[in-house]
């Protein structure tokens, strides 16, 4: 157990550090007018997965509201909330730059086309109502949510050490649930086909590319490079929301808590938000530009 959480600890702490890293770099670019059209989205998504990852449990950010000596009820309620918002924030935000790469890329002869020189307007739109949705359809955990006590256990199950869920209504929790349910399947069907579309997209320019150019002097190129980027954020990300999704489940139905199982599920939704960032450190030029320069300068000084 005391491993499992250490390696939590390191997981949570790594995704804390690079994406506060690309938080910053976003910032600045944004700052200097340098940025690209989805940075503000992207820096938003960095955002949301260093507060997740702060509340993804009982983690530092309880730490921090204990030592303010903040009322362990109020500490609950703040913390799970949050963490709820942020995850719903993170799957949309998802699903909507997978649209939004799909529209940029797609050929000026598709049904896409015509949406691509109001693309930054419905964007806004999109992230406004993103944020709106998500902080409304969580709302839920406000009063559903609070400090653990003796009590009355049969109707609360204890999800940390000091937090517990209180037994919903079975109309207002399959309303939840199924409301939950519907968005997220629909949303990872949109990002599902959406990649599978630009997946053909760039594979298609590929092959047209090998015509124009000598077999001997082909390369690993571009396209194909974002190719293998997009289906590896896309299937990871669909493999742990599931995983996610039924370890939830089963311990809402069994109305069972368990330490092992819980930190099992801290270490599979953390996963995707500590991944994520590293894939575009290393995907983006303009963020390895940065440390090269950062790191020849480092050179010249010592």
């Amino acid at each position: 157990m005391s491993s499992l959480t250490n390696i939590l600890y390191f997981q949570a702490g790594l995704g804390i550090l690079a994406n506060t890293f690309l938080l910053c770099f976003y910032t600045f670019t944004i700052l200097g007018h340098r940025s690209k059209p989805m940075d503000l989205t992207s820096c938003q998504l960095t955002f949301a997965h260093i507060l997740f990852l702060l509340t993804g449990g009982d983690n530092w950010l309880a730490v921090i509201l204990e030592s303010l000596n903040i009322e362990n009820d109020f500490k609950c309620k703040a913390i799970f909330y949050t963490s709820r918002v942020m995850r719903g924030f993170s799957i949309c935000i998802t699903c909507l730059l997978s649209v939004f790469q799909a529209v940029t890329i797609s050929p000026h002869t598709s049904l896409l086309a015509k949406f691509k020189h109001k693309l930054n307007t419905y964007i806004f739109y999109a992230v406004l109502y993103i944020w709106f949705f998500n902080f409304l359809a969580n709302s839920h955990m406000i009063f559903y949510v609070g400090g653990f006590n003796n009590v009355s256990e049969t109707n609360q199950m204890r999800v940390t050490q000091s937090c517990s869920l209180f037994l919903m209504n079975y109309v207002i929790s399959g309303l939840i649930f199924t409301v939950t349910t519907f968005r997220d399947v629909f949303l990872v069907g949109v990002m599902l086909i959406t990649s599978a579309y630009i997946v053909i997209i760039l594979f298609r320019h590929q092959r047209h590319c090998r015509h124009l150019h000598s077999i001997r002097h082909l390369r690993v190129s571009p396209e194909k490079r974002a190719t293998q980027t997009i289906l590896l954020l896309v299937v990871f990300f669909v493999v742990m929301y599931w995983v996610d999704f039924i370890i939830s489940s089963t311990s809402l139905l069994l109305w069972m808590y368990d330490p092992v199982i819980l930190t099992v599920q801290k270490l599979v939704v953390t996963a995707y938000p500590t991944i994520t960032p590293l894939v575009q450190i290393s995907s983006d030029k303009r963020v390895i530009n940065v440390l090269k320069n950062s790191q020849s300068k480092c050179q010249q000084i010592f």
